[in-house]
């Protein structure tokens, strides 16, 4: 119990950290979603346990907010085999994570994130370098300050967390803040493409029963239907898409209240 204790103690000021890269997260936020509406992708480069966590993040919003993989797209050094096993020496080339991003066919509207505890892998200094080249929006996720990566970045966020409860061991306090921040970029900037009504998720993708049984929840709190059967009959008319479930019932609201026939107000 001693020893989560006080692992546990450090976690506590990692939010903290995070509050500090709000302001400048909202400017890069708004820039982001403005090119990701004009048909932009945003690409997350990292090595090692930042790289898994940029694949991570990528990965869950298709089935989240029903966008495309292209749209977010994580790059790891080491390549797809580094999610599950660790390759040390591949941060090591900014060479090669200028390759990484130059075989994506870059665009204009393209946006590159590079997340880097240190704030200064080399695989991800040499992707930044290679979108500041083209003229494309970059940010950078760091966890120290006055960073090399700063100085290439457009924007940088630094959540300073300090020294590891392990030395050096960046997987934990830096990368929950990493986590946070991506979590943070994504989920903001779906709201702003309107992939969210309220809090909730109307363009979520239902590929297993869970996510089936939240769709029907969706669209029943969405459009106040009482009746379940109601709400999956429009789900199925509308093969599976929330925000068409939702459209065909506020429409079908509509017509009923057209066609229902006046009350006889008059007193006699």
């Amino acid at each position: 119990m001693e020893l989560l204790t006080t692992l546990h103690a450090e976690n506590h000021t990692v939010a903290l950290s995070v509050d500090a890269t709000l302001p400048i997260l909202a400017e890069f936020v708004e820039l982001l979603a403005a090119r990701l509406g004009v048909g932009g992708r945003l690409f997350y480069v990292g090595a090692g346990t930042s790289g898994r966590l940029g694949v991570l993040d990528a990965s869950e919003c298709p089935p989240t907010f029903g966008v495309s993989p292209e749209m977010i797209q994580g790059i790891i050094a080491g390549g797809v085999g580094a999610l599950v096993r660790s390759v040390e020496g591949a941060e090591d080339s900014k060479e090669e994570g200028a390759a990484a991003l130059i075989t994506r066919n870059l665009g204009d509207h393209d946006t590159v994130v590079g997340i880097a505890a240190s704030g200064r892998t080399p695989f991800v200094m040499g992707a930044l370098e290679e979108a500041g080249r083209r003229g494309l929006l970059t940010g950078a996720v760091v966890n120290v300050s006055d960073s090399a990566l700063s100085n290439v970045a457009d924007y940088t966020m630094a959540a300073v967390t300090g020294a590891e409860a392990l030395t050096g061991s960046t997987r934990l306090k830096a990368g929950t803040a990493q986590k946070m921040i991506l979590n943070l970029i994504t989920t903001a900037v779906m709201v702003r493409l309107g992939k969210v009504e309220g809090n909730l998720m109307i363009d979520l993708r239902a590929t297993n029963v869970k996510l089936q049984h939240r769709a029907v929840e969706i669209v029943m709190e969405v459009t106040q239907t009482e009746d379940r059967i109601i709400a999956e009959n429009a789900l199925a008319q509308a093969s599976g898409s929330v925000r068409e479930a939702i459209e065909i019932l506020r429409v079908n609201s509509v017509e009923q209240k057209q066609i229902r026939p006046k009350q006889n107000r008059e007193v006699k």
